[in-house]
C-alpha cells in the first residue's frame, strides 16, 4: 500500500510540473529567400559568375506566439561593449568570425581602444595547420573549414594577429566571403597526396598557400600602425595586449570526469585539444552568468539546428515539445550530445543579458546569414536572443577570460 501511494504521488508531482509548462506549437514553414540568397549568394554569383542551387524545402519550426514573451530588440538588454556584426559569407569560419569579435571586446575592455581584427588572417593561418595536421599524421586529420574558438588562441600565439583593414581576405570586387570553391580544391589536393603517398610537407604546405593566395589573396608580413611597422606577432602584443593565457575553454560533459581537463570530442576539434576545464552543469551556468553580468563577454560554441533556434524570429529557445525547463539537466544535455542530436554547429559571441522571470535571455552577435534576415536597417541584424535553458541543454563549451572562472580553476590538481 506505501509503494502504492509513492508512486501515485510521484505521477501527481510529475503530471503537476507538465502541466505547468505551456504547449508550445510546432509549424512548417515553407522556405523563404533571406539574407544568404538575397546577399551573400547573390553577391557571390556576380563576382564568380556560377549559378548555385537554391535551398526549397520547407522546415520545422517553434510557433513563436505559442512560447509566450519572447524579448524584440537588441535596446532590452543590458549589453558590453561590441564591434558591429559582421558577415562570414559563405563558408564555415563561424569559429573565427565569433572568437575574433570576443577579442575586439576584451581589446576595449582591457584598453578601451576600438580596433576591428581580422578573422581571415587567423582562417588562413588555421588552413594552413589543417594541412599540416594533415601531412604529419598520413591522412587521419579532418580536413575542412571548420574549426574551434580556441584555434584563434593557438593561431594568435603562433602568426599574431593583423587589423581588418590590413586584411580582409577577398579580392578586388569581392563584397562577401566564400571559401566553397576554395575547399572543394584543397581537399581535392590533399586526397591526391593521400593517394600517392606524397607526404612532402613543405611541398604540400606551398600547394596549400598558393590555393589559398588565389582565392583570398596573400597574408600582410607586417602592418603599419601610427606609422610603425609591426609583425604580426608585434601587433598582438604592442597594439592589442592580449595575454593568450589569460583565457580559458570552459565545458559541461558528464560522461568526463569532472575537475579535469578533457578533451572536446568533435571533429572540428582536429587536433584534439584535451585542454577545456569540464565542470557540473550548474558551476557552467553560474560562470556564464556571472560572468555577463560582471563586463565579461564570452564566446560560445554548440548547436544550432533545433526547431526551437529560429533566424526569422531570430530566438533560440527550448520548446516544451522538446523538454519542459524543469527537466533540463546534465542528463539531458549529455543524451543528446551522446546520440549526436546536439552537434558542433557553431560559434558566437554573448554579448549581454536580460533577466525576465527569473531567468536570462542572452544577447548573442552573429556571424551568420541568419541572423541577418531582419534586414540591415534593423537594430537587430546581426543578433540572436537565446533563453538561458538553450545554453544549458544546447551550447557546448564557451571561452572566458580566465578571471572569471578563477574560483573554477582552483578546484582542478596540476
Amino acid at each position: 500500500m506505501k509503494s502504492k501511494f509513492l508512486t501515485l504521488c510521484c505521477l501527481f508531482i510529475s503530471a503537476s510540473l507538465w502541466s505547468q509548462t505551456p504547449a508550445h506549437r510546432l509549424e512548417l514553414r515553407p522556405y523563404k529567400p533571406g539574407f544568404f540568397d538575397k546577399d551573400v549568394m547573390t553577391g557571390i554569383e556576380k563576382f564568380q559568375e556560377v549559378q548555385v542551387p537554391k535551398k526549397v524545402k520547407p522546415a520545422l519550426k517553434i510557433d513563436v506566439s505559442s512560447f509566450g514573451w519572447v524579448p524584440k530588440s537588441v535596446g532590452e538588454f543590458n549589453t558590453w561593449w561590441k564591434s558591429d556584426p559582421i558577415s562570414q559569407g559563405n563558408t564555415g569560419t563561424c569559429w573565427s568570425f565569433s572568437t575574433t569579435s570576443f577579442f575586439e571586446t576584451e581589446v576595449y575592455r582591457l584598453t578601451k581602444q576600438t580596433i576591428k581584427i581580422s578573422p581571415m588572417y587567423t582562417a588562413y593561418w588555421e588552413y594552413v595547420e589543417k594541412a599540416r595536421g594533415f601531412v604529419v599524421s598520413r591522412g587521419a586529420s579532418n580536413f575542412d573549414e571548420g574549426s574551434e574558438g580556441n584555434a584563434v588562441v593557438r593561431i594568435y600565439r603562433k602568426y599574431g594577429a593583423v587589423p581588418l583593414e590590413s586584411y580582409t581576405g577577398m579580392l578586388p570586387g569581392q563584397t562577401h566571403h566564400n571559401h566553397e570553391t576554395m575547399a572543394a580544391e584543397m581537399r581535392a589536393y590533399l586526397a591526391s597526396v593521400k593517394a600517392n603517398n606524397a607526404w612532402d610537407e613543405q611541398g604540400v604546405l606551398s600547394t596549400i598557400r598558393s590555393i589559398l593566395d588565389h582565392y583570398m589573396s596573400a597574408p600582410p608580413a607586417a602592418v603599419v600602425v601610427n606609422g610603425k611597422s609591426l609583425s604580426p606577432q608585434q601587433y598582438l602584443d604592442q597594439v592589442l595586449k592580449l595575454r593568450m593565457d589569460d583565457y580559458v575553454d570552459v565545458t559541461s560533459i558528464m560522461a568526463k570526469p569532472y575537475w579535469t581537463r578533457v578533451e572536446y570530442e568533435v571533429p572540428d576539434n582536429w587536433w584534439h585539444d584535451s585542454s577545456y576545464y569540464n565542470v557540473p552543469l550548474n558551476e557552467y551556468m553560474d560562470l556564464v552568468k556571472k560572468s555577463i553580468r560582471k563586463g565579461y563577454t564570452l564566446m560560445i560554441g554548440g548547436d544550432v539546428s533545433e526547431t526551437g533556434f529560429d533566424a526569422w524570429s531570430q530566438i533560440a529557445v527550448v520548446p516544451s515539445y522538446d523538454i519542459p525547463s524543469a527537466y533540463i539537466d546534465e542528463n539531458a544535455r549529455m543524451m543528446r550530445f551522446a546520440n549526436g542530436s546536439t552537434t558542433d554547429d557553431h560559434g558566437m559571441h554573448l554579448v549581454g543579458y536580460l533577466e525576465k522571470d527569473g531567468k536570462d535571455w542572452y544577447l548573442v552577435k552573429d556571424s551568420g546569414a541568419g541572423s541577418r534576415n531582419c534586414g540591415k536597417e534593423s537594430e537587430n541584424f546581426g543578433f540572436y536572443f537565446m533563453h538561458e535553458d538553450y545554453v544549458k541543454l544546447k551550447m557546448m563549451g564557451v571561452l572566458v577570460h580566465k578571471d572569471m572562472a578563477a574560483e573554477l580553476l582552483k578546484r582542478f590538481k596540476g
